[in-house]
């Protein structure tokens, strides 16, 4: 069995490297950092728990260093959709949660009463930010971190081509409000191979139960299933050509 610590110490490097390129983390940022319950989510927190390099900003900065005391507040939100007819994720994730000695709340989601359910993935989707917005809000956070990844990036790149017909992907930072918080992506260089290899090391289990029930309808999985069928070098090829694409019609 890999260590799963060396495999952290590899993530980080690419953690890292987005943080420094896109100006994510800075000191005395609170971070809400949005949990799901899936390894995508659980890497990121695992990752920002352990540390990350801050770039010096001025002549008396300081760099954070992974293990030493951080620079920057984490606080982990999950959104408890049970009451919708979502997985109950609560009893397999608040254990975990409580080991990793982090401040954490778990929000019911509210939907309004003529919301139809069950969701499509859009509107599951726009409920579910909606709520850790309110609840990143309410708890005084600056930042939101979500767990998109590079696989991620090139998929929605890949989406919105052929159902847009424009070049879009996901940014690694976006200011909402007015520059009221600003949601980051610390994964957006780190691949899923890598996250599946890390949640495997870490012995981390994902009951089939705790699967969103309209999984195969998503039009995302779909691309997934099929780009993992090329082969690991074909597939980094592309990943890479779409993301590099998508970067230069969005500019950043």
């Amino acid at each position: 069995m890999a260590n799963p610590d060396s495999i952290a110490h590899y993530l980080l490097k690419d953690v890292n490297r987005a943080v420094r390129e896109f100006s994510l983390i800075e000191a005395g940022d609170h971070i809400a950092v949005g949990i799901s319950g899936g390894k995508d989510s659980r890497t990121l927190l695992d990752l920002l728990l352990r540390g990350v390099a801050i770039p010096p900003q001025g002549d008396n900065a300081k760099r954070d260093v992974p293990g030493e005391r951080l620079l920057y507040k984490i606080t982990a939100i999950h959104i408890d959709g049970a009451k919708v007819g979502l997985p109950n994720v609560r009893p397999a994730l608040e254990p975990w949660l409580k080991t990793m000695n982090v401040e954490y709340e778990i929000a019911p989601l509210e939907v309004s009463p003529t919301e139809k359910l069950p969701m499509d993935c859009f509107r599951c989707s726009w409920n579910r930010r909606k709520a850790l917005f309110l609840a990143a809000d309410r708890l005084g956070c600056n930042k939101v971190a979500f767990a998109h990844h590079a696989d991620d990036a090139a998929v929605t790149a890949l989406l919105s081509l052929m159902y847009k017909g424009q070049l879009e992907t996901l940014n690694p930072s976006l200011s909402f409000f007015e520059g009221h918080f600003t949601v980051i992506r610390p994964l957006i260089f780190v691949t899923e191979a890598e996250i599946s290899r890390y949640a495997r090391a870490a012995g981390w289990e994902f009951p089939p139960e705790l699967e969103c029930p309209r999984l195969e309808k998503s039009r995302r999985v779909r691309l997934e299933r099929f780009l993992a069928t090329l082969d690991g070098k074909e597939r980094q090829n592309i990943r890479a050509n779409l993301w590099r694409a998508a970067r230069e019609a969005m500019e950043f």
